[in-house]
């Protein structure tokens, strides 16, 4: 009977030893899940922007998979299974549609009540328009490593398209010069297809190159025609513009800087593409301008001001000058952060909500010890009214409109859609509520 009772003691101690491991792994990835819950709350990344994921409860059985392979903190364990804790962080790379063992995710745009404007697009990121092209963020992904991806694509079913331009046209006119841009460059170039590139910058790089100096971007592993593997997974914007700018250089791609196009015109069998320098014919274009490419403007007197900026590069240009900046989002806060790190450099934030939206946490929490150290002094539930060359009128709750003294403005609330270059091109636009 003793012998029994010990037998039976050690099996419950041998399965306790098997179980708890697991009971308390359990337990700690619902408890890290409520806390990055509240800390997406916290920070207003609960709600989605554009591409994300949604979990179907009846099929998840809580394996956790998509949670250990999503690198963007979108998905955490809770209550037993996955779910989307900060949609707003996802940039569409998929990994957690790929994973689920029960295929119960699938990435969408926009919700029920909230939809997101896209142009129509088909599975070759050819529109409605035949000829016309559209990849990277304006088609809705945002990661480098998709619109690198996408270039390659688009490219790769143009290449096999019978027909080639004669005389001085051209293949292929591509309109932006970001990862997408550049990538579908490289590998036309590898295709041999005559081609051109306009950017209405003065330099490769999109969108990237207006984040703020020393910003990282994810990555991912991204092969680069050219240069082959960049294997970090987060990369200084810095870094990656002078890989680019390198790639393109040594490449010999044809670049033309500082052209913005101004209309896409369709003839009878070709694109004629204009600029305010030239004219470019071409059989098909390709669309890797961003969805952002227009900055947002306050809509106030003395927006057009030379003190008036929409990006920062440079932030030790503006050591010792008093600046604000106005939004409340990623790229607001870390311009502050950025200028309140130059020496007497005063900076003030104002964002029309009582607190931040839809930043990082480490950004939120960097905030927080610079407003709490005196750097930087938010100015919440405030709207800017007017910009002089050495003030700025501001309506705050419930202070009132006031005039405060101030040498520069850094506005960082969005961009415009380019809707109506799109509809004036004839691309067609949907809003999708919750929909792949």
């Amino acid at each position: 009977m003793n012998e029994s009772l010990l037998v039976w003691a050690v099996g419950i101690v041998l399965t306790a030893a098997a179980v708890l491991p697991a009971i308390l792994i359990r337990r700690a990835r619902e408890r890290q899940g409520m806390e990055m819950r509240q800390a997406a709350l916290d920070y207003g990344l609960h709600e989605p922007v554009s591409l994300h994921p949604i979990v179907d409860g009846a099929l998840c059985i809580g394996s956790g998979a998509c949670v250990d392979a999503c690198p963007e903190d979108v998905l955490a364990m809770v209550g037993g299974q996955a779910a989307a804790v900060a949609p707003a962080r996802c940039v569409g790379h998929g990994l957690c549609e790929r994973v689920c063992p029960m295929t119960a995710i699938r990435l969408v745009f926009g919700t029920a009540t909230r939809g997101v404007e896209l142009p129509r697009i088909r599975e070759n990121f050819e529109t409605n328009v035949d000829g016309i092209f559209i990849i990277g963020e304006l088609g809705g992904m945002g990661l480098v490593r998709n619109a690198f991806e996408q270039g390659r694509q688009c490219v790769a079913g143009i290449a096999k398209s019978r027909g080639r331009a004669a005389g001085d046209m051209l293949d292929v006119v591509v309109i932006g010069c970001g990862p997408a841009g550049l990538s579908a460059a490289l590998h036309l170039k590898k295709a041999g297809m005559r081609f051109v590139v306009l950017e209405k910058e003065p330099d490769v790089g999109g969108a990237v190159r207006h984040y703020p100096r020393r910003k990282l971007v994810m990555t991912h592993a991204l092969e680069i025609p050219g240069h082959g593997r960049i294997r970090e997974r987060e990369i200084s914007k810095e870094r990656l513009i002078s890989i680019w700018t390198e790639v393109a250089r040594a490449s010999g791609l044809p670049i033309v800087n500082d052209a913005l196009v101004e209309r896409i015109e369709r003839a009878r069998d070709h694109f004629v593409v204009r600029t305010p320098a030239r004219s470019y014919a071409a059989r098909r274009v390709i669309l890797a301008i961003g969805r952002r490419g227009i900055p947002r403007r306050l809509g106030v007197p003395g927006e057009d001001g030379s003190n008036v900026y929409y990006g920062l590069a440079e932030p030790e240009s503006f050591a010792g000058r008093r600046v604000l900046v106005v939004g409340g989002g990623d790229s607001a806060v870390e311009a502050a952060l950025m200028l309140a790190g130059q020496p007497d450099t005063r900076v003030r934030l104002s964002y029309r909500r009582e607190r931040l939206a839809r930043v990082k946490p480490a950004n939120g929490e960097r905030f927080v010890e610079a407003v709490r150290s005196g750097i930087v002094t938010p100015l919440w539930s405030s709207e800017v009214r007017a910009i002089g060359e050495r003030n700025v009128m501001v309506a705050a709750e419930p202070a009132g409109t006031t005039t405060i003294e101030n040498d520069d403005v850094f506005v960082f609330i969005g961009g415009e859609l380019p809707t109506k270059f799109l509809q004036e091109t004839g691309i067609a636009m949907d809003t999708r509520f919750g929909t792949p």
